[in-house]
Parts: structure tokens; C-alpha cells; sequence
């Protein structure tokens, strides 16, 4: 009798679960997939809120482990089953690039656009996202030298600020620099990122949720 995998990833594809499919196709960890229908509020049930009291996906089981946010679920993935590969060593020099730039994302990206795209009056110096246009400008830097964000090296840094910049790309939030076109087009073209597409638009379908 086959073993099912110890991962689950609780999932819809229409949430930030769609990117922990690509982690997990570059990880190459086995795992299922528990679908929770959001427009029906299952991700607000007593089996999810027990995982995660903040009642949003993806929430990601390992076992014993249960893991919640985005970012924190790629770090987990990367240093329990592709330390060295996806995930530089404890005591590699890049060690501290990589944690910056996969926290970077939901830390500053994300609320300095929306502060942006909003209007927001606030004191720069105390928001810990600071200015929009310095954020540009320091993602913009970091990803110039290409083709990755370490350089050569590609880490799942790269696919937790690839998705999110691929998002915001595509929904107009994020101001469309080369720079980051360039990136998330070059990410595109990676066949794990392209199977948790396909993965994806699979449950879609599957699912009706199209239209």
C-alpha cells in the first residue's frame, strides 16, 4: 500500500496557495492538495481556523509541522528539503541576501504599493516600507545584475518575490519597470513554474471556477 505524502497544502487557486504549488514543484518534495472553497467561506472553518486563527490560505501541513504565510512556508519548504540548492547554508555569506529579499515582498512591497495606490498620508520615516519610489528603486537595483536575485544562483527567494511580482505586474499595481518584466518572464520559463500552472488551472477547471 503507497504511503500518502506528508505534505498538504491547503489550497484554492484564486489565493496565495497558487504560489506554494510552484514552491512545491521546485522543491520536488511529494504532496496533496486539500481544496477549501473561499467563495463558499471553508477557509473560515473550524478545521482551518484551528491551523491558522487568521483564516486565510495557504496553510501548509508537514507532518506535525503546520506552517501559515506565504514566505514562511517557502523558507520551511527550501531549508527542509532543498537546503544547498534552494536555500543557502546557515553559514553560506548569501544567507542574508536571501532571507532579506524572500521577506521583502510581503514586509515592504506589498504595503508600500497599497499605501501608494491608495494615497496614504503617513510619516515615511516611521512606516517601515518607507517611500514607493525607494522600493522601486531597490528592487530595481537588486535585480539588475541578473539573472537571479544571487546572482547565477536561483533560490526560492526568487520564487516567493517572483510571484509576487508577477501578481502585481499583471493587476496593474506595480509600476512595469524592465527590470522586473524581464524577471518574471525569465521565471515563467521555469518547468516547475510552469507544472504549478498547469497544476492550477487543472483545479480550476476541475472545480468550474472559471468565468
Amino acid at each position: 500500500m503507497t504511503t500518502p505524502p506528508r505534505i498538504v497544502l491547503h489550497h484554492h487557486p484564486f489565493t496565495r496557495a497558487a504560489s506554494v504549488v510552484w514552491q512545491l514543484e521546485e522543491v520536488g518534495a511529494p504532496y496533496t492538495l486539500k481544496f477549501h472553497d473561499v467563495g463558499k467561506g471553508e477557509h473560515k472553518n473550524a478545521e482551518l481556523l484551528a491551523l491558522n486563527p487568521m483564516g486565510k490560505l495557504p496553510v501548509l501541513q508537514d507532518g506535525e509541522a503546520v506552517i501559515a504565510e506565504t514566505a514562511a512556508i517557502g523558507l520551511y519548504l527550501a531549508d527542509r528539503y532543498a537546503s544547498g540548492r534552494l536555500a543557502p547554508a546557515l553559514d553560506d555569506p548569501a544567507r542574508g541576501t536571501y532571507l532579506r529579499w524572500a521577506l521583502f515582498p510581503a514586509a515592504v512591497i506589498e504595503p508600500a504599493a497599497m499605501a501608494h495606490a491608495a494615497g496614504w498620508e503617513y510619516r515615511v520615516g516611521s512606516a517601515g516600507w518607507g517611500r514607493y519610489e525607494d522600493v522601486l528603486a531597490s528592487v530595481e537595483h537588486a535585480l539588475s545584475p541578473g539573472p537571479w536575485i544571487l546572482g547565477e544562483r536561483f533560490t526560492m527567494a526568487d520564487v516567493i518575490l517572483g510571484s509576487t511580482l508577477r501578481y502585481m505586474l499583471m493587476f496593474k499595481m506595480l509600476e512595469p519597470r524592465p527590470v522586473f518584466l524581464d524577471y518574471v518572464e525569465r521565471l515563467g520559463e521555469r518547468p516547475a513554474n510552469q507544472r504549478a500552472q498547469e497544476i492550477n488551472q487543472a483545479v480550476i477547471a476541475e472545480r468550474g471556477l472559471g468565468g
